[in-house]
């Protein structure tokens, strides 16, 4: 697929997800956010091989640092409003993606750019990384779920500590607070990303999207998760994947799984 704000590049049955604008520090205008929200929703389906995504940024100094503050300017409550809900429903559905999407945080991640890792999956970091949601500065509070997905990482204390002071966070103070579960140099952070997405694709596809699915449901007060946990425990049961790996299991030889 071609876009305009993004690079999509396939490393075997690993996508890399570009935000291509260094020159505003890959600033999430909403032209990226419809991109984004395309290649999660249809723009994937091009690619049959895919098992996982990681999302980055162009360049060594930022992932995202922030939304595009011009897009702001002009609008009134109901147009912010939708400009709210258009980020909500593009991060939506990175998280709901049915394939681990992972973000490579190489540099600033902050406001929406935060957000945009925060709905991702996995997060790692570079070692000279540096967090943060700083929109009470500008007068306004985070837009795409930043208020919700940070208090679940870290806890309603320090998620509040960082929302309310605007302070920025180095990488190891975000491992140390759960927001990214590892820092390494910048020059080995997508080569640790794709070690970690090949770990994953090695196991059983549907096991995995279920996972990823059940977690979900935990923080979905639509939802029951131990009901929903009950009901893909049942369901990978019943899968050729399972028969393979207990097989596999049984004859001490690594399990061929085909996602069936």
């Amino acid at each position: 697929m071609t876009y305009e704000n993004l690079l999509c590049e396939l490393d075997g049955h690993i996508m890399v997800v570009t935000i291509n604008r260094p020159k505003a520090l890959n600033a999430i205008n909403m032209a990226t956010m419809s991109e984004l929200e395309h290649f999660f929703t249809e723009g994937y389906k091009v690619y049959p091989g895919l098992k996982s995504v990681i999302i980055t940024g162009a360049g060594e100094k930022a992932f995202v640092a922030g939304a595009d503050i011009k897009a702001f300017e002009g609008l009134d409550a109901k147009g912010a409003e939708k400009l709210s809900a258009d980020g909500h429903r593009a991060y939506d559905a990175i998280e709901n993606f049915h394939l681990p999407v992972l973000a490579a945080i190489n540099g600033f991640a902050l406001g929406g750019g935060l957000e945009l890792a925060m709905a991702c999956h996995l997060r790692i970091a570079a070692d000279h990384a540096k967090m943060g949601q700083p929109e009470v500065n500008l007068g306004l509070i985070p837009g795409y779920g930043g208020t919700q997905r940070l208090a679940r990482y870290i806890g309603k204390s320090m998620a509040l500590d960082l929302l309310l002071t605007a302070d920025m966070i180095k990488a190891d103070e975000a491992k140390s607070l759960g927001l990214v579960s590892r820092v390494v140099a910048g020059d080995e952070l997508l080569l640790t990303a794709k070690s970690m997405l090949s770990k994953i694709n090695a196991k059983a596809p549907i096991a995995v999207s279920k996972t990823i699915e059940v977690v979900n449901a935990y923080y979905d007060p639509a939802k029951d998760g131990f009901k929903a946990e009950i009901e893909a425990f049942g369901y990978c049961a019943s899968t050729e994947d399972f028969k393979e790996g207990a097989k596999a299991f049984v004859e001490k030889r690594p399990p061929v799984f085909k996602g069936q």
